[in-house]
């Protein structure tokens, strides 16, 4: 009897112990253990609760990817970048509402002044590794990036290039921006307002100008030459292809962006109407005002919009630029120079 007793004694004995036990397994994960049982062994209120927290949308961005194909191949990039760089593609990002965390700045050319960002200059010509500093999560690159210089950027962040079959046309190259920005639904009402303003300011242009010939020509300061600008250059074909002027023969023949006038040529540019822009700095400059002073000349005193006073002198910042926000102050100009 005692025997049992004693069995009986123990067997409760044992089951007290493992309640203890339980309980104090309980109270380690409550005050938070990491042990794998006490994800396990959590009841299905808790593991329904835990999954309806989600991530702030700047924590779930800065975590998900996706791949993309650029120029160079398939690249993994975030799903929804926050911090972003865009060498030579700030225009596009400010047209669809981003504001880049740096600005790209070359020392003799400066910077896009016309974006008036508000934001660190990364100088282009130094190093790379300066942006570090900006902490971007994505770079983007036009076709000026090389694939040297692009696997350098990559060591930074994810960077994607833009392709080659977009590089002539602003608004395939705000699409693929807005496509690598996951936000593609932005740029079509960006490229639907441009093209309604070119529309109607087509219209006025035409009504004014017609079928008049128009040259654009750069001042290259410090070497006192004139660049005639061709139908085919990138920055400023656009007042040929989409604004409707007509292209002086010279410009129209062109199968370079620019090329450099000789004297000879004046006489025979038939320009009705000129476009200057200086290569760098302001029609202030010194510089600017003492080559500016070649129109002076005889030969030129010959072409027809010397002599009607067709002369227009346009700031450069965006005329060197063939983005999309550029593109429209350009016709802006233009509307305010030649629509009467």
């Amino acid at each position: 009897m005692l025997a049992k007793t004693n069995k009986a004694t123990a067997l409760v004995l044992a089951i007290l112990m493992i309640g203890v036990l339980a309980a104090c397994g309980g109270k380690s994960n409550s005050e938070g253990s990491s042990s794998p049982s006490a994800s396990a062994t959590a009841s299905p209120a808790t593991a329904s609760a835990s999954a309806s927290s989600e991530p702030s949308q700047e924590t779930q961005g800065s975590a998900e990817t996706r791949i993309v194909k650029d120029e160079f191949g398939d690249v993994e990039i975030p799903a929804h970048p926050q911090r972003v760089v865009g060498v030579y593609v700030e225009d596009y990002l400010k047209a669809l509402g981003v504001t880049p965390v740096a600005q790209w700045y070359h020392p003799l050319w400066g910077k896009q002044d016309y974006l008036n960002l508000d934001v660190p200059l990364f100088d282009t010509t130094g190093s790379i590794e300066a942006l570090v500093s900006y902490n971007p999560d994505l770079i983007i690159v036009d076709g000026g990036v090389d694939k040297e210089k692009y696997d350098v950027y990559s060591k930074v962040a994810p960077t994607y290039r833009l392709t080659e079959d977009v590089l002539q046309s602003s608004a395939e190259m705000l699409r693929a921006v807005a496509d690598v920005l996951n936000i593609p639904d932005k740029a079509e009402e960006v490229i639907a307002d441009y093209e309604s303003k070119v529309a109607d300011g087509k219209a006025k242009l035409q009504a004014s100008v017609g079928k008049e010939k128009v040259a654009f020509i750069r001042v290259n300061v410090g070497e006192k030459t004139l660049a005639l600008f061709g139908v085919k250059n990138r920055y400023t074909g656009v007042i040929y292809s989409e604004f409707g002027l007509e292209p002086i023969q010279m410009a129209k023949d062109m199968t370079e962006y620019q090329s450099i006038l000789s004297e000879e040529v004046i006489p025979e540019l038939g320009a009705d109407h000129i476009i200057f822009i200086p290569s760098n700095g302001s029609w202030d400059t010194p510089e600017y005002q003492e080559d500016f002073k070649l129109l002076d000349s005889p030969l030129w005193q010959s072409v027809p919009a010397v002599q009607k006073g067709n002369i227009y002198k346009f700031e450069r910042s965006h005329w060197q630029s063939g983005a999309i926000t550029a593109n429209g102050m350009k016709l802006d100009d233009l509307l305010g120079a030649m629509a009467k």
